[in-house]
């Protein structure tokens, strides 16, 4: 199968260090060419994923940039690129809003947000055209009005994660500076296990920088150091000799690439029951999924009795990059089918017609 992915234009795909969608992204698209299939990556220029790339925007924008009219630019060219495919798995906002207007083209999109106020009403007026995928769920639940053509969690190329010994004696925090990620909760919950924490994302943007300066500054110092934004061997090490990863999440967050990240180096996971971590987690097994700081403050401290060589195991079993292929490619399949999706509008020239879509039904496929 033909297949083409375009990726949004606000990081290279891969990314160097921050950047959860589009090791998604890298991960889906060398899968599926490990797979057999022919897939060509409409991303930026700077992007080293080891697939086809097509491009026309030479580098990133950035995460948050402005960036509607670079976005829009993006998608304008990458369907004008890629028209020829048997299906195109479009990542962006906008572009499949202009898809649905071309017709005749095999097109889904996976939202990597939440269903909000923002979102929903787009992801609304979009499903009946183009098939949505959700990536949990939870994310799926709470866009009830929303046909969901199937519910794919995200998966990592296991093999490329090494499992560490998790005997550096220290638990993680790895995310971006933002209230909803906890960062001081994971100070103050580290603290009170008596473990030191180590905390390591992005600080760029402003709300990031002031969250930081407010919240998570006055708590470093002795146990908890913070470490800057890191590179994926660096990640890599961190979650390996960690005793855990201290995942604090205070919003229904759609998935948690740091989760399955976490578990594939070996490394249990505490995290709180918000959005997709009780998906990801299994209670008592590989982690703990637990409410208010003096119960994650014990499981911090049980983590450490729980088996990495079954954190691995779930991660193998469950969030494969070749079982995320695998699901995406039942879905494609729909989609090239014309039994999902594709618009009624005239198509565009040049353009195959595909069979009309079957009625609205959401059919969970992983």
């Amino acid at each position: 199968m033909r297949i083409a992915i375009i990726a949004p234009p606000w990081l290279p795909v891969p990314p160097p260090a921050y950047g959860g969608t589009e090791n998604v992204l890298d991960a889906l698209a060398r899968a599926l060419k490990d797979l057999g299939h022919d897939v060509v990556l409409f991303t930026t220029g700077d992007s080293t994923c080891d697939v086809e790339r097509r491009w026309t925007l030479e580098r990133h924008v950035g995460v948050g940039a402005p960036g509607p009219v670079d976005e829009l630019r993006h998608a304008i060219a990458a369907y004008e690129s890629v028209a020829d495919a048997d299906v195109i798995h479009d990542h962006t906002l906008t572009g499949p809003v202009y898809a649905s207007s071309l017709g005749g083209l095999a097109v889904v999109t996976t939202n990597h947000g939440p269903f909000d106020e923002n979102l929903a009403p787009i992801y609304r007026a979009l499903a009946r055209r183009v098939p949505v995928v959700a990536i949990s769920a939870h994310q799926a639940s709470l866009a009830p009005d929303i046909p969901i053509a199937a519910v794919i969690h995200h998966g990592v190329r296991v093999e490329e994660f090494p499992v560490g010994s998790g005997d550096g004696g220290y638990a993680l925090f790895l995310g971006r500076m933002h209230p909803s990620k906890g960062a001081h909760v994971a100070a103050r919950v580290a603290r009170a296990a008596g473990v030191p924490l180590r905390i390591a994302g992005k600080l760029l943007e402003p709300i990031e920088r002031e969250y930081f300066d407010a919240k998570v500054r006055p708590l470093l110092g002795g146990d908890v150091t913070y470490l800057g934004e890191v590179g994926q061997a660096d990640k890599l090490e961190l979650l390996g000799q960690a005793t855990c990863l201290l995942n604090p999440i205070a919003w229904p967050e759609p998935f948690g690439m740091v989760m399955v990240e976490a578990l594939a180096c070996g490394t249990p996971v505490v995290t709180t029951p918000h959005g997709a971590a009780p998906e990801i987690v299994e209670d008592g097994v590989v982690g703990f999924v637990r409410s208010g700081e003096a119960a994650l403050a014990e499981a911090v401290a049980d983590a450490a009795y729980l088996s990495r060589s079954a954190c691995r195991k779930l991660a193998e079993e469950r969030f494969s990059a070749r079982r995320m292929a695998l699901d995406h490619l039942r879905l494609y399949e729909r989609v090239r089918s014309g039994e999902l999706g594709l618009s009624s509008a005239p198509a565009a020239p040049g353009v195959r017609r595909a069979a009309p879509s079957a009625p609205d039904v959401a059919t969970p496929v992983a």
